[in-house]
Parts: C-alpha cells; sequence; structure tokens
C-alpha cells in the first residue's frame, strides 16, 4: 500500500465520479459548439428559472428536490444549478434542493414505506442503523463525503432506521457540500474559464473522495455499512 491517502484509494473507487465530471463537461461543451445552447437558454431553463426572481428559484428547488427524491442523481441537480445561478447562489439552491429531496425520501420511508423497506432489506436496515445509532450527526458526514453509494437507497434505509432526522439532516448537508460545489462549479458555464473549471472540479472530487475513504476507515468503529462498499474502499 503506498504510503499517501490518495495511494490507498482504488483507481475504480473515483473512476465513476470522474466519467460523471467528464459526461457533464463533454455535455455543456457541445452545446456551446452545437448553437443548441442558445437554444437551451432560450427555452425551458430561461423561460422557467433564469432571471425570473422568487418563482425561479422556488421552480428549481421544488422540482430538484423531487426529482432527488425519486432517485435522480443529485450531481445532475447540482450541475443544473450552477448553471441556472452561478457559482454562490446556484450552491446555496443545490444544497438545498438535496437536502429536501433527502427529507422527503426520508419521511416517505418513515411515514409510508416502513414495512416494504423492511421487509426488502431487513440486513441492510439493521447494518445503517448500527453505523448511525451512536453518532449520527458526524456518520452521515462520513457516508456522504464517500465517493460511492446511492442516495436514494441510504436516505430510504436511515428513514426506516431509529437514527433521529435532525443530526442526520445536518450531517447529510455538511457532508453533501464538497461534491455539490464540484457539479455546481462544473454547471456555471461561461462565468469560469472551462478548462480552470474543469481542471478544479476533477481535483475538489478527488480530494473529498479520498477524505471520504480515509475517514471511513478510520471513524466507522468497527460498524460496516455494507460488504461491497467495503471491498470497494479496501483496507
Amino acid at each position: 500500500m503506498s504510503g499517501s491517502p490518495l495511494g490507498s484509494v482504488r483507481p475504480r473507487l473515483l473512476l465513476k465520479g470522474l466519467v460523471m465530471i467528464a459526461s457533464l463537461a463533454a455535455v455543456g461543451y457541445g452545446l456551446k459548439i452545437s448553437g443548441l445552447g442558445g437554444i437551451l437558454t432560450q427555452g425551458w431553463v430561461d423561460s422557467q428559472i433564469k432571471g425570473h426572481g422568487l418563482a425561479g428559484i422556488l421552480l428549481f428547488v421544488g422540482l430538484g428536490s423531487g426529482l432527488i427524491a425519486i432517485g435522480v442523481p443529485r450531481q445532475a441537480v447540482s450541475f443544473l444549478g450552477g448553471y441556472a445561478f452561478g457559482l454562490l447562489q446556484g450552491l446555496a439552491l443545490a444544497s438545498t434542493a438535496t437536502l429536501l429531496g433527502c427529507m422527503l425520501c426520508f419521511f416517505y420511508a418513515r411515514l409510508l414505506g416502513r414495512e416494504l423497506v423492511l421487509h426488502q432489506f431487513a440486513g441492510k436496515v439493521r447494518r445503517i442503523d448500527d453505523f448511525l445509532k451512536d453518532n449520527p450527526l458526524s456518520m452521515a458526514v462520513l457516508i456522504r463525503f464517500l465517493p460511492v453509494g446511492s442516495n436514494l437507497f441510504t436516505n430510504l434505509m436511515a428513514g426506516v432506521s431509529s437514527v433521529p432526522p435532525l443530526p442526520f439532516f445536518a450531517g447529510s448537508l455538511l457532508g453533501y457540500l464538497p461534491q455539490t460545489l464540484v457539479f455546481v462549479l462544473l454547471g456555471t458555464g461561461v462565468q469560469v474559464d472551462p478548462l480552470l473549471r474543469i481542471g478544479a472540479s476533477v481535483a475538489l472530487f478527488l480530494v473529498s473522495a479520498v477524505m471520504g475513504v480515509v475517514l471511513y476507515r478510520r471513524l466507522r468503529h468497527g460498524h460496516s455499512l455494507d460488504g461491497d462498499l467495503d471491498a470497494e474502499i479496501g483496507e
């Protein structure tokens, strides 16, 4: 094993995130050089969100949170937030949409879907309950820092566990921030030089991924979220 944290992280662990960054960057570039970007900015985004004040903000947050709650990648919503609102406002609104999506999924599982989720995933519910129950805020931060795993699945499992909502949501919000920043920055378009924007996004993703893996290894206190996850992260 390499002595550096980056050297101890398996390359396959980072591949999905880097592929997503590359694909979103390619889509943005393709829209720009093909002229379709002009159609897009004059179409739905401009007509419904950009420059429409509070109504556009509410539409973005409402639609984004609903999409995240049903399993659409939060990174895609963050990318759209950067495209529509720029870096700082996009970061704030994408974070809000992501947290609301988490809350919708969590409370759906807790109030309506408990029997279904417990029946299908009883063993995984016990795992996440054991992982979160001692310190739900810091463990939620840790889960969200990891560069692997399903946001939807984690929210459902937490919803039917015994974890209290407030520390789980607070930890999730903090843990979401690094990747939200990465994809908001990637979506900011002409506001930032493309090479600088993509390079910064890749660097921030790698840093947050390595931090997540290192913290998971050090702070899980013998608990395990998932055998497949442990195999991905390695020892």
